[in-house]
């Protein structure tokens, strides 16, 4: 249906409905004349319109170029549809809807309504706007010193750059060219010093919006934001321009977080959970906490079984205690490898001499309980034991070369390898050729040994001194010893029984 259709409709709804009036009123009020009547129907109306009033007023019909709005008078007002549409052309109103708009200019059949006053006009219907603070509409023409140059119904007005938009510009050219609403705040001089603002009216308009906004959002909402600050303790989020809520640190995931800024950056987008909303410490503020990680769920109550006992998995250690570390294996799912379970290779006195927060290290997960949310992890079983093939590496007899871990009274621990030690006990030391040589010997310090025992199953290695070695390989040695001079009869006896060999 076209605009001058519905306007048509209406007329004829109108006209219908005032000869239901005459007639109800005929039959009840006997006598009265016509005259009487037309005056009492027209009670109430506001009959005198001028340029420049402030209506609100209720849409009544939505037509495809323009939206019709009851004036409050016989006449209804109608503004253009594209004036009221969105950034991307949407209507976001209804019939039903009430709107505040002004009277751009009207006749004895239509009222047209616009949210500004623009178009042609005097000095009056610019001091009017001023001393109502009726919005005008004005066209940026030029960058000047300090602001712009915006012509504002045939005249030329100055609006700061501070004015121009409710945040900071870094991009001025943008702005040339195009019209916006403005509000006039400075009226001198008779019209030649004018300045206005755009941003008292963006402010108006966040408010309204604002308002509107804290009295729908509810605990449980899911929202987009921007984060606009980051604190020691959380994050500030924009959900709303003018509002803000905190998503504290415990809640920005599901990981553990140290500091907000290990995660975000101001700017980043959001989706956040409403998680709380409290009295602020003023009478218009809302005190609004949120959550990042609510919104995906709590990982350890997923219905997968993401792990099995004896899976190898990656992970990133988080922290470390003086019992042991926690390893993150998964978003939001730690793991303790408890410190007997950090090395084979060596004794673990501090989860730290052997792994730092934010290494990443290869663990096999050896118990796990979801419902408390514990899994148990191992960083020396992901890497091997290396005692599983020290049979096959090692024999009863074999000389070795290790390293001297540790001295203690009753005897030497000797590296052999990486997690495989053996005891030199000071018996063998002192049975030794040179015991004192040995004696000498530092922590640290290389030292040949014998294997003398292997115990796999309780992971002993008893070692001896390299003499034994030496005492059991003489004859290779012989060879190279040069017989003694028993004189020339001597010689000759030992030919001759050489002979006969």
């Amino acid at each position: 249906m076209s605009d001058e259709m519905i306007k048509k409709d209406k007329t004829y709804k109108n006209s219908k409905g005032f000869t239901d009036v005459v007639s109800s009123y005929l039959d009840s009020n006997k006598g009265e004349s016509f005259a009487e009547l037309l005056a009492s129907y027209s009670s109430g109306m506001n009959e005198e319109v001028r340029v420049g009033d402030r209506v609100r007023g209720e849409i009544i019909s939505i037509g495809r170029d323009s939206v019709f709005v009851n004036t409050g008078s016989k006449i209804d007002g109608a503004v253009d549809k594209a004036e009221l549409s969105d950034e991307n052309g949407e209507l976001p109103f209804r019939i039903g809807d009430v709107l505040d708009l002004y009277i751009v200019s009207y006749n004895e059949s239509e009222i047209r309504l616009s949210r500004a006053i623009s178009g042609a006009g005097g000095l009056n219907l610019l001091q009017e706007a001023y001393s109502n603070r009726i919005p005008v509409e004005g066209k940026v023409t030029e960058q000047c010193k300090g602001g712009f140059y915006v012509e504002v119904i045939q005249r030329r007005a100055f609006c700061p750059v501070s004015q121009i938009d409710l945040r900071f510009t870094e991009s001025p050219e943008a702005y040339i060219g195009k019209t916006y609403p403005f509000l006039i705040v400075r009226f001198e001089e008779s019209g030649r010093n004018i300045v206005v603002s755009r941003r008292s009216l963006l402010e108006q308009e966040a408010e309204v919006g604002k308002k509107k906004f804290l009295e729908n959002v509810k605990v449980g909402a899911v929202l987009q934001g921007k984060v606009t600050t980051l604190m020691p303790y959380g994050a500030f989020v924009e959900l709303f321009p003018g509002v803000e809520g905190m998503v504290h640190v415990s809640e920005l995931s599901w990981s553990r977080v140290e500091k907000p800024e290990e995660v975000l950056t101001v700017g980043d987008l959001l989706t956040v959970k409403v998680t709380g909303i409290e009295p602020g410490k003023k009478a218009d503020q809302l005190k609004i906490s949120l959550s990042v990680k609510q919104v995906t769920g709590n990982p350890w109550e997923s219905e997968e079984e993401l792990f099995r006992i004896g899976d190898k998995i990656r992970g990133k250690v988080t922290r470390c205690t003086n019992f042991g570390a926690f390893v993150e294996i998964a978003p939001g799912i730690e793991g303790l490898v408890h410190i007997s379970e950090i090395s084979w290779k060596k004794r673990v006195l501090k989860p730290e001499d052997v792994v730092k927060t934010g290494e990443l290290v290869d663990v096999m997960v050896k118990e796990i309980d979801m419902a408390k949310h514990r899994i148990s992890l191992s960083i020396r079983d992901a890497e091997g034991d290396p005692w599983t093939d020290v049979t096959g590496k090692y024999a009863v007899g074999q000389s070795v070369e290790g390293t001297i871990e540790k001295k203690e009274k009753f005897g030497y621990f000797v590296t052999l390898e990486p997690g495989v030690t053996g005891l030199l006990p000071k018996s063998k030391i002192a049975k030794s050729e040179k015991p004192s040589v040995i004696e000498k010997l530092k922590e640290g310090d290389a030292i040949t040994v014998t294997i003398e025992e292997i115990h796999p199953d309780s992971r002993k290695i008893t070692l001896g001194t390299g003499d034994a070695a030496e005492e059991g390989n003489w004859h290779k040695y012989a060879k190279d010893v040069k017989k003694p001079s028993v004189g020339s009869f001597g010689e000759k006896l030992q030919n001759a029984l050489d002979f006969k060999k």
